[in-house]
């Protein structure tokens, strides 16, 4: 019997069933390999995550010293006015305490509104950036947190690739575990860039934008035109484009309305300001920070470098009204010669207080700018304004010459040496006091040549002055030397007579505070005694005669003034101009400052070279110190305790006339009294085949009749003045001869000679 075959609805039944065990089988292997990859991914993820923690850990340990932002160092004049800022990144850092609430709302509103929920990296942030980024098919946006771009400010480079997105986000996590909130945020605000090539951190870029030192002090549209410039510094930043940074700002301030940190009648104020920039300065004080840079290096071992990156606050001697004076006068063209067709005369000046070293002011030039030619500190030849120095202090150092001690002053010859007076003109000899007065070369030569070169030279050194080896000989005295002296020595030579014979040091720094808050630094300059106070006085009194009624009587002010003049020959033989100068020079000084003038151009040729006297630099003096010294009540030069004033001889008898009166067989002498009280005539007489004089007179009156007298004798006669109250002398006057005759009245047996004796 046939067996019979199954249906086709038992065959359908049967494979449905077969294909439900296989499903059930896939489904549980599904699961089972969904479940494996879920914990793969899980795991995977929590290595990843360790991975990136360690990983941001280890850079930021490995990279610590770059959270150590460059800062703005901050140069201070003598009050403690800010008057420069030394720095690479301009910067000035400031702590958690000192930014507004306000301004750190802005800035979480508009860069990063979960700042306070995340943990460094937002990854809602993250996903918006991916799904912007696949639309655009390139990376467009970032999705960083605060925290995320502080890492890449302080730590990696700006390019946008997978892998320094993955370091950001390690650093900021290590920050967010290493630091609070409340510092991650005020090291992005000190650290971000605010455009303008070298603003960064808030602080900066309030004093660049708004001219505000303290953040409070920022209005609300302010902090929103700064919370919108990092976007884009170079195109949000005020200055550069003011419409598209208040346009900016407009975002920023919805932003902050949206999450009701400000109200709307607020926001739509704070719209409508227009941005006024704030006057920039001239750059002032250029050849005087110069300075202060190179004495920094000098004396407290701070190079350029740190400076610029230091975060150092450096107070120094400034005084801005002598600053102003000096900048002032040096831009006005009537103080100067004529200039050259190619070059342009220049000038130089320097002032320090002499009483304690500190300068007030200086100018190197008359178009300085940073880093420039700084001509207080370039040596050129000094002229008479050397012979003070040279020759005139140390004489009287040695005792033996005082002020109004007769000096030779006549052609002569010192070996190959011959110097000569200006117009070639001479007066036999002169007071020293004559000789400074008028500038005359020939005393200052012969005199330095009687003390001794080396006499000189140690005096010169005294005061802070070093020669070339080849400067050992006489020219010195009229400051012919191998480099010449800058203005800056210059003044501190002089500062000695203004200060009582002691040397003392220029400075133009007072302290130096750290980024600590700690004095590492405080001049002390070196003071040391160069002269006596006598002789410091003396010389005072000689060079004030140089300003009342010499040659530098353009220097004169409603205040005493001492000083010299100098100037120095062209030395070009294509030149024949008498007047021709390479250098002019005064220094000087009044009782508060000293101050040192150079003039001249910077390369002498037969284009470019003076063509005027000293009076020059003499009146750039004066009208300098008069407006520096504006609000300085007039004053006179102190003698100090102990000293002897300077007294000037009596005059000596220039017209002294002698006649032989035959009738009454006397000698007439006649002369014209010397002005001056208590002043008594000493007449000498000898007969001329005698070698010496002697005193036979001493009279009030300004004649007498010497009747001790033979006839057939010659006899000559010179008086000398002296005064009985300072017991001094007069140089002799002209000597006088008689020839007296045989009287003719006589008999003739007068000449029989007596029998008996």
């Amino acid at each position: 019997m046939k067996e019979k075959s199954p249906s086709n609805e038992t065959v359908n039944q049967e494979e449905k069933s077969n294909s439900q065990k296989l499903n059930k089988r896939n489904m549980k292997s599904f699961f089972k390999w969904l479940t494996i990859s879920i914990v793969v991914f899980i795991i995977l993820l929590f290595v990843g995550y360790l991975l990136i923690i360690f990983n941001g850990e280890r850079l930021l340990k490995e990279n610590l010293k770059k959270m150590d932002m460059l800062e703005t160092s901050i140069i201070y004049d003598h009050n403690g006015e800010e008057i420069r800022k030394l720095f690479k990144e301009n910067r000035e850092i400031v702590s958690s305490t000192d930014i507004p609430e306000l301004m750190i709302d802005a800035f979480i509103a508009t860069e990063d509104k979960r700042f306070n929920e995340h943990g460094g990296v937002d990854l809602w942030a993250i996903g918006r950036a991916l799904y912007r980024d696949v639309v655009s098919g390139e990376i467009v946006e970032g999705g960083s947190t605060i925290t995320q771009q502080l890492a890449k400010n302080m730590f990696l480079s700006s390019e946008k690739t997978l892998f320094r997105k993955v370091q950001e986000a390690s650093i900021a996590i290590a920050l967010e575990n290493q630091f609070t909130k409340d510092e991650i945020l005020a090291m992005y605000l000190n650290q971000i860039y605010f455009g303008q090539g070298n603003i960064y951190g808030v602080k900066a870029a309030s004093k660049s934008y708004f001219g505000k030192d303290n953040l409070h002090d920022l209005e609300l549209w302010e902090i929103a035109t700064l919370a919108g410039i990092p976007k884009a510094p170079s195109y949000y930043n005020p200055i550069d484009d003011a419409e598209k940074s208040k346009d900016r700002r407009s975002i920023v301030l919805q932003l902050m309305f949206e999450q009701n940190i400000i109200s709307k009648t607020e926001m739509n104020e704070a719209k409508k300001v227009e941005y006024q920039p704030i006057a920039v300065e001239k750059q002032n004080n250029v050849s005087f920070i110069d300075y202060v840079i190179l004495e920094a290096a000098n004396k407290a071992g701070i190079s350029e470098d740190e400076l610029r990156e230091g975060g150092y606050k450096i107070y120094t001697t400034l005084d801005k009204n002598v600053q102003k004076a000096l900048e002032q006068t040096f831009a006005e063209d009537e103080w100067f010669p004529e200039s050259g067709p190619e070059q342009q005369v220049q000038a130089s000046m320097v002032i320090m207080d002499h009483h304690n070293g500190e300068l007030k002011g200086m100018i190197g030039g008359r178009d300085v700018v940073q880093k420039g030619l700084n001509r207080v500190v370039i040596p050129r030849q000094p002229g008479s304004s050397f012979k003070p120095i040279a020759v005139y202090a140390p004489a009287l150092e040695t005792g033996s010459w005082q002020p109004y001690s007769y000096l030779k002053d006549e052609p002569i010859k010192f070996g190959d040496y011959a110097p000569k007076n200006y117009y070639n003109r001479y007066l036999g000899q002169v007071s020293m006091v004559k000789a400074i007065e008028d500038s005359i070369n020939i005393p200052a030569v012969w005199l330095l040549n009687e003390i001794g070169i080396q006499t000189g030279i140690d005096f010169i050194n005294q005061v802070g002055i070093e020669l070339d080896e080849n400067d050992r000989n006489l020219s010195i005295a009229l400051g012919g030397l191998t480099t010449g002296v800058t203005p800056l020595e210059m003044a501190q030579a002089y500062s000695s007579f203004a200060n009582n014979g002691t040397w003392i040091e220029a400075t133009s720094i007072r302290k130096v505070i750290n980024d600590l808050g700690e004095t590492i630094y405080v001049s002390e300059p070196e003071t040391k005694e160069v002269m006596s106070k006598q002789n410091a006085y003396y010389m005072t009194k000689m060079m004030e005669q140089v300003v009342q009624k010499g040659t530098g009587t353009k220097a004169q002010l409603n205040t005493s003034v001492a000083g010299k003049t100098g100037s120095t020959q062209i030395g070009l033989s294509e030149v024949t101009d008498p007047n021709a100068t390479r250098d002019l020079w005064f220094v000087g000084y009044t009782p508060e400052w000293t101050g040192a003038v150079w003039m001249g151009f910077d390369k002498t040729d037969a284009q470019h070279y003076l063509k005027v006297t000293s009076s020059y630099p003499a009146q750039l003096f004066s009208q300098v110190m008069s407006r520096a010294l504006v609000d300085v009540p007039p004053s006179s030069f102190v003698r100090p305790e102990g000293v002897d004033e300077l007294i000037e001889p009596p005059s000596a008898v220039s017209d002294l006339n002698a006649s032989y009166n035959e009738r009454n067989r006397v000698v007439e002498l006649t002369w014209s009294p010397v002005r001056g009280n208590h002043n008594l005539y000493l007449v000498y007489k000898r007969e001329k085949k005698d070698k010496n004089y002697e005193l036979v007179f001493s009279t009030p009156d300004s004649y007498i009749l010497d009747i001790a007298i033979e006839e057939k004798k010659e006899y000559e006669y010179y008086v000398i003045t002296y005064n009985n109250a300072y017991e001094m002398y007069s140089r002799k006057s002209n000597t006088v001869k008689v020839e007296i005759p045989k009287d003719k009245n006589r008999f003739f047996f007068d000449d029989i000679p007596p029998l008996f004796d």
